[in-house]
């Protein structure tokens, strides 16, 4: 049995391809469709069409959930987050297993296991299918927490918010799991919420709220109601914890929709005329860790580390400026311990800006580690050295110049929201390069070609005279075509603040993951952040020989890797608050 389970794993999915052709197509078809279904037929419209009961229900729902957290010794209320997880298996479950121990002790400091976990966002990639939900989402949850009561209600809190990619199918599959009535079994976690939006009380004057955002375009009116209708609910003075699946105050460069609905959330809560404060505001979207402080030492966190890939820290700017709630608040970036010289600071984000620009290095080998990308390449470079065979002429030089240079600069104004200069030029000059070298290459190959084939006359002839030249222009497309994409990735990222999510999402680096873990109190809140900078390969995990499918345990992971896991500390957030009620 050990050995089955262990050749399951090997065919669970590792780090998604991102530029894959197929791959490509397929999630441009996603965006395209879930932007319709988002636009004309809002799936949260629905559920809160269905869902109709009371406001007063609304808010015992809130409230139950306190019911179902313990306090420690000292009356604190441990709380887990992550997000971004569901890509490759193996980080994926590296993550689960951290999650799933009772406790993780760093020095002389134990972190009791959350008392409920929140899923942050984009709990599959790359795409939303029962398959991946199956797969990449519960199976390694169960693996790391096997379920000890299949058929029963009770276990772990599991809260959950969808980002971007839950919504590609118009949130069906999200909603149809996480939100239904009988509650989902994740292993020995059980989904507890209605909505894809939700409120619930934490500890006596902590709340959590957690907004969805759809495809960053707005919030529902049902939404709106349903918050306004907690906030005048809630006791006087409650902190909340507001979560969203975007960090808009990352995003004001190329996203200020995300950032308008976060506010709009915060503005719910704070003119609801009750003394609400928001002192934390936590999204994923962005995988990576990175910490901001704003007024009154207003925490921003971004925490996206569960299992995708790694997204850069060295872009990330000292300050910040937004607007929250009818003031500017100027953000400015965390600082945290050395972590090799404890006598000196270094900025809040992990990996270090350091380790992120040395990261982004192996985009010199572009070319290799996305073969199937260029293979494309050559495919390309291949059509444009037939056509200039065929007609040797500079407008068809103007063409293939017209062709790669509106296809990267609309590329790149898709997929960037910089200057206007920085796309135009960036791109012009990357299509440039393309143009040059594929021209160049392949008047070198037809001229080669022409002058050492002997024609007899023979139709066939043609597709081997062709053939010769695809075997010719396919590898220079393949290394110098795809690797000059590489490089174009690899110095934008590095000296324009370009290319955030291209440049890393082609590396499928799985490591450097990371989550919080929260202890609230009602003087302030202690943020654990835990980090795992090595992830154990597909061949490092074992079975292990203490699990018992008959009598599985939860504590006891079905897996386990060859070397230990050794998690890390990142750093400890310690905010104490005024207790207003005393």
């Amino acid at each position: 049995m050990a050995d089955d389970l262990l050749n399951d794993t090997k065919s669970y999915p590792r780090m998604a391809h991102w530029f894959d052709p197929v791959l490509l197509l397929q999630l441009l078809n996603n965006v395209v469709v879930s932007s319709i279904f988002g636009q004309y037929a809002d799936r949260r419209l629905m559920i809160a069409a269905l869902d109709t009961v009371p406001s007063e229900e609304h808010t015992r729902r809130a409230e139950e959930f306190r019911s179902r957290l313990n306090t420690d010794g000292n009356g604190g209320v441990w709380i887990d987050w992550v997000a971004d997880l569901g890509d490759g298996f193996d980080s994926t479950y590296a993550v689960a297993s951290l999650l799933a121990r009772k406790e993780l002790k760093f020095g002389d400091i134990p972190l009791p296991r959350g008392q409920a976990l929140v899923m942050g966002g984009d709990e599959v990639y790359p795409k939303a299918t029962r398959q991946a939900y199956a797969n990449q989402l519960r199976q390694p949850y169960a693996w790391a927490a096997p379920d000890p009561d299949r058929r029963g209600d009770q276990g772990r809190p599991l809260l959950a918010i969808p980002g971007n990619h839950d919504w590609y199918d118009g949130l069906v599959l999200f909603l149809a799991l996480f939100c239904k009535e009988k509650p989902w079994h994740v292993g020995a976690w059980r989904s507890y919420q209605r909505r894809s939006y939700f409120a619930v009380r934490l500890t006596e004057t902590w709340w959590l709220w957690a907004t969805d955002i759809q495809l960053a375009d707005d919030m529902d009116q049902p939404q709106a109601d349903y918050f306004k209708h907690i906030a005048a609910s809630m006791a006087e003075n409650s902190r909340i914890i507001l979560c969203s699946a975007e960090p808009g105050w990352l995003y004001t460069d190329s996203n200020r929709k995300s950032w308008e609905i976060m506010e709009y959330a915060a503005s719910i809560a704070m003119n609801a005329g009750r003394g609400h404060t928001i002192p934390v505001l936590l999204s994923g979207d962005t995988h990576h860790y990175s910490r901001y402080v704003g007024k009154d030492g207003r925490q921003y966190v971004t925490s996206g580390g569960g299992g995708a890939f790694l997204h850069p820290t060295h872009q990330l700017e000292q300050e910040v400026s937004v607007n929250f709630v009818n003031h500017r608040e100027e953000l400015k970036l965390g600082s945290m311990p050395h972590p090799k010289d404890p006598k000196k600071t270094t900025a809040a984000a992990y990996p270090s800006f350091g380790t992120s620009k040395a990261l982004a290095l192996r985009n010199v080998f572009f070319a290799f580690s996305n073969w199937d990308f260029s293979l494309l390449m050559g495919g390309i470079y291949f059509l444009f050295a037939a056509l200039i065979s065929l007609r040797d002429r500079p407008d068809v030089y103007a063409l293939i110049a017209a062709v790669f240079g509106a296809s990267l600069i609309g590329y790149t104004i898709k997929q960037e929201v910089s200057t206007k200069f920085k796309i135009w030029f960036s791109a012009a000059v990357h299509a440039a390069a393309h143009v040059v070298v594929l021209i160049y290459a392949a008047r070198y190959a037809i001229a080669y070609n022409n002058q050492h084939f002997t024609w007899s006359g023979e139709w066939w002839e043609v597709w081997k005279w062709f053939g010769l030249l695809a075997a010719e222009m396919v590898p220079v497309g393949f290394l110098a075509g795809s690797t000059l994409f590489g490089l174009n990735m690899l110095i934008t990222c590095l000296l324009f603040r370009m290319n955030r999510n291209d440049a890393f999402s082609s590396l499928r680096i799985g490591a450097y993951n990371n989550f919080l873990r929260f202890r609230l109190t009602e003087d302030g809140f202690d943020m654990y952040v835990v980090g795992l900078e090595h992830v154990p390969g597909r061949d490092d995990w074992i079975a292990n020989a203490k699990h018992d499918k008959n009598k599985p345990d939860p504590e006891i992971p079905v897996f386990v890797s060859k070397a230990d896991l050794s998690p890390h500390l990142i750093e400890k957030v310690s905010v104490k608050l005024q207790n207003s009620r005393s």
